[in-house]
C-alpha cells in the first residue's frame, strides 16, 4: 500500500468488492503508479477556474481494474493531462493556519487552498492514520465532520467518488485528494440533507412510510410541483430548482425511504439497482439510447457503496448515514431532471450492437478504447459490479434490473457513445436535451 503521499498498487491488490478482471501486470500496476503520482504532485483538481474536474485519477483506476495495457493507460493518461492546469503555489503559512480549528473554516470552499489543503491531510494522515483522520473529519458527527460530509456529495458527487477509489484501492495518497476536493466544494446541498434528517428527526421513523425506491420515484414523477420544479433555465436544477420551488416535497419523498443498520447489505443492493433503473430506462424514443450525464454519476458513485460495507474502521451508524445520503441525493437528482418517464422495456428489449451473444469482455475491451476522461469506463465497470451485487436478491420488490438486462445495459452504454454525439444528453427528462440526438434506423424510414 502507498503512503498519504505516494501512490503504491500492487497487481496482487484486487480492487474491492471482488471485481477485477484477472491477471493484472506488472507493468500495468507500475504504469498506473506513476501516472498517478505525477497527477498528484502536478495538476489541480479542477482543470479551470469553473470547476470543472480533474478525472485522471478516476479514470486510470477504472481501466486499471478493467486490466488495461501500459500503453493503454498512457494514452489516457495523455490525453486528460493535455488540459489539465497547475495547483496554486504551496503557502506552508497556510497549511499551519489549518491545524487551528477556527483558522481550518476560513479556507473552506476556495479552490485555490486545494493545494494547501492536501498538504495538510497528508500530514494528517502520516501522523494519525487514514482511518483516523476519516473518521476525524468527515465521519465524527461534529460541525466541521458534517460539513465536510456535505462537501463529499458536492459537485455531482465527485469528492465522494474520488473518496470510494481511494478506499477501494486503499490509496491515502487518493484519500488526501478527496478530501482535499471536498474541502474547497460548496455546501449548498447540505440544504437537502439537513431537512431530510431534521424531518426524520421530528417525525422519528416508526411511523414513516417505507416505501421502496421505485415506488418513490413513481410518487415523485406523478406529484406535478416536484417533477416540474427545475426548469430548463435554471443553472444547477437541484439547487435553483428542486431546493427552491419544492424542497418541502423533495424532503417529505425522499423521508420516505428509512436505511436500517440491520439491513445495510440489501439496501446498499437496492439503491444500486434503483439508481441504475433510472438512469438506463429514461430514453425518449424515437432517439436512439442515451444516457443521462447527471444520472449516470449516481451510478458511478453506486459502486464504492459495497466497499464502504467491508471497512471495519467505519461504524455502523455511519455507514447507514452515508447510504441515506446517497439516496436522498439520488431521489433529488431523478426529480431535478424533470423525473422522466421510465421505460423498462427499452433495457428488456435492447438488442446490442455486437449481437446478443457478446459478452462482458467485448463491453470492456471497448470500454478501454474508447476515448474520454472516464465516464464511460466507470459507467461500464458500474454496470457490472451491480450485476455481481444485486444478483441475490433478484425476485425482491424494488429490484427490476436482473438477468439478462444487466448484460444488455453494459453494451446499451459502450452502444450509446460510440454512436457519436453527443456521448450523453443533459438533463434526459427535458425534450430539449434530446435536441441533436439521432433518430432510431426505423423512425428515419
Amino acid at each position: 500500500m502507498g503512503s498519504p503521499s505516494r501512490v503504491r498498487l500492487s497487481p496482487s491488490q484486487h480492487p474491492l468488492p471482488a471485481f477485477a478482471i484477472q491477471g493484472i501486470s506488472e507493468e500495468s500496476a507500475d504504469k498506473v503508479n506513476r501516472l498517478l503520482q505525477e497527477n498528484h504532485e502536478k495538476y489541480h483538481i479542477f482543470f479551470n477556474k469553473s470547476g470543472f474536474h480533474n478525472h485522471i485519477a478516476h479514470h486510470l483506476l477504472t481501466l486499471y481494474a478493467l486490466n488495461a495495457s501500459p500503453s493503454t493507460l498512457q494514452t489516457a493518461y495523455d490525453d486528460n493531462a493535455s488540459y489539465q492546469r497547475p495547483p496554486v503555489s504551496l503557502e506552508q503559512s497556510v497549511v499551519q493556519d489549518m491545524h487551528v480549528p477556527e483558522r481550518y473554516k476560513v479556507y473552506l470552499g476556495d479552490e485555490k487552498y486545494y493545494h494547501d489543503f492536501l498538504i495538510f491531510f497528508e500530514k494528517e494522515m502520516e501522523e494519525k492514520g487514514w482511518h483516523d483522520v476519516l473518521n476525524e473529519y468527515v465521519f465524527k458527527g461534529d460541525e466541521r465532520a458534517d460539513d465536510m460530509l456535505v462537501r463529499m456529495f458536492a459537485g455531482f458527487l465527485h469528492p465522494l467518488i474520488h473518496l470510494g477509489f481511494g478506499v477501494e484501492f486503499q490509496q491515502p495518497a487518493i484519500i488526501a485528494e478527496a478530501l482535499a476536493q471536498a474541502a474547497v466544494h460548496d455546501t449548498w446541498v447540505g440544504k437537502l440533507f439537513k431537512g431530510c434528517e431534521k424531518q426524520v428527526k421530528e417525525n422519528g421513523t416508526q411511523n414513516v412510510e417505507k416505501e421502496t425506491l421505485v415506488h418513490i420515484l413513481e410518487a415523485i414523477r406523478e406529484d406535478k410541483k416536484l417533477s416540474e420544479a427545475a426548469k430548463w433555465e435554471d443553472g444547477n436544477k437541484i439547487r435553483d430548482g428542486i431546493l427552491k420551488r419544492a424542497p418541502e416535497e423533495m424532503i417529505k419523498y425522499a423521508t420516505q425511504y428509512v436505511v436500517s443498520e440491520d439491513r445495510l447489505e440489501e439496501q446498499t443492493a437496492e439503491m444500486i439497482n434503483a439508481t441504475i433503473y433510472y438512469t438506463s430506462a429514461a430514453q425518449h424514443p424515437p432517439h436512439i439510447p442515451k444516457f443521462d450525464f447527471y444520472y449516470m454519476h449516481c451510478v458511478n458513485g453506486s459502486i464504492f457503496f459495497s466497499s464502504f460495507l467491508n471497512q471495519s474502521w467505519l461504524s455502523t451508524t455511519n455507514k447507514a448515514r452515508l447510504l441515506q445520503w446517497k439516496v436522498w441525493i439520488d431521489l433529488a437528482m431523478y426529480a431535478s431532471r424533470q423525473s422522466p418517464a421510465l421505460l423498462l422495456d427499452e433495457i428488456t428489449n435492447y438488442h446490442p450492437k455486437a449481437g446478443n451473444a457478446a459478452g462482458w469482455e467485448d463491453v470492456f475491451e471497448r470500454a478501454r478504447k474508447f476515448e474520454d476522461d472516464g465516464h464511460l469506463s466507470k459507467l461500464v465497470r458500474a454496470l457490472a459490479h451491480g450485476e455481481k451485487f444485486c444478483k441475490e436478491y433478484e425476485g425482491r420488490e424494488g429490484f427490476l434490473v436482473k438477468g439478462d438486462m444487466w448484460r444488455k445495459l453494459g453494451h446499451m452504454a459502450i452502444d450509446s457513445v460510440e454512436a457519436g454525439e453527443p456521448h450523453w444528453v443533459r438533463s434526459a427528462g427535458f425534450a430539449q436535451a434530446w435536441d441533436g440526438v439521432p433518430l432510431r434506423e426505423e423512425a428515419r424510414l
